[in-house]
């Protein structure tokens, strides 16, 4: 049997308990992991509360988007990562647990310069913004606006910004997260609480951002379609800030602009599969030399997972909210 975080039914943070639950045994083309931390995502919150169904395949009852840990089984199918390896990835859910199954094409060895914590606050971060930088089309030289830069994936894509030679400008109603963004390589930063952000950014830019990571929508949406110059790209990551916006079509219509929306949880396991093969050759060197790196705000014990819930719906952490599995 396995200590496992299980939602009992929907509703706020104190819902989550403790649970004994079997062992998962690996399948064809797949391997179990020990976990040995894991990192807290919105997406886990959602589902929590009873707004985010966890796909099919998974255990409908046991959020967890992301682990580090160590490979302890593997299909006979399976010819790498081998027992013993120290990995992390994504997974579908089920990750608030002792020990999880996975695809091993979706499995990330962890290097050697991190930690068990510092490997949980990678993959959810630093594969969604990789992922959204491609598909935003971000080149060397191009001003690219991150809002709400302060959250996890925020900081990663700050830094993949920076790494690609890109320009970033990170944006945060934080007067403190805007000075720790300029840290991380931000060469400009908006306070959205009290600039007008459009202005803000052409006041640096001239023209406006080539391209725009949109992490919260809502309200925020059109301001980023506006701060964007003529043929810019905006790709919508997340709706915290809400799923509806009025928007001038005829910006979009007049500056050429390209939208695009992403998300990694449904995707297919060949679709998931390729990204973090990507990731593998582009973006794990850099954590292994140091030139990008997780940004832990806080660490929790697996019996203050509720409480970890709280500190992330709070809204008051820098970078990522990880689990520690003994």
């Amino acid at each position: 049997m396995m200590r496992t975080v299980v939602i009992d039914r929907p509703g706020p943070p104190d819902v989550l308990t403790l649970r004994d639950r079997p062992v998962p045994q690996p399948g064809p083309g797949e391997i179990r992991a020990r976990v040995h931390a894991f990192g807290i995502n919105r997406a886990d919150l959602l589902q929590r509360a009873g707004h985010y169904p966890a796909p099919s395949g998974v255990p409908p009852d046991v959020p967890g988007l992301e682990y580090a840990g160590v490979v302890d089984a593997a299909a006979q199918d399976v010819a790498s990562p081998l027992p013993g390896s120290r990995v992390m990835g994504l997974v579908g859910g089920g990750a608030y647990a002792e020990y999880v199954v996975t695809d091993a094409r979706q499995a990330m060895t962890i290097p050697a310069s991190l930690s068990f914590v510092e490997g949980a606050a990678v993959p959810e971060a630093f594969l969604t913004g990789f992922d959204a930088l491609e598909r935003a089309r971000v080149t060397e030289g191009e001003w690219t606006l991150v809002l709400a830069a302060g959250s996890g994936v925020g900081t990663a894509t700050i830094q993949l910004v920076a790494a690609r030679g890109a320009r970033a400008i990170g944006t945060s109603r934080s007067p403190a997260k805007l000075d720790a963004l300029r840290a991380l390589g931000a060469e400009a930063v908006v306070n959205t609480s009290s600039e007008d952000l459009a202005a803000a950014v052409r006041r640096c830019t001239g023209d406006g951002a080539a391209a725009a990571i949109d992490l919260v929508g809502g309200a925020l949406f059109p301001a980023a379609l506006a701060a964007l110059a003529p043929r810019g790209r905006l790709v919508l990551v997340g709706l915290v800030a809400g799923r509806t916006a009025e928007v001038d079509l005829g910006l979009i219509l007049s500056r050429r602009l390209r939208i695009e929306g992403t998300v990694l949880r449904p995707r297919s396991a060949d679709e998931k599969a390729t990204l973090v093969t990507a990731f593998r050759e582009r973006v794990l060197p850099l954590l292994a030399r140091g030139e990008v790196r997780p940004v832990v705000d806080r660490v929790y014990e697996m019996t203050d997972v509720a409480a970890a819930h709280a500190y992330v719906a709070s809204n008051a952490s820098f970078g990522k909210v990880v689990v520690e599995v003994p």
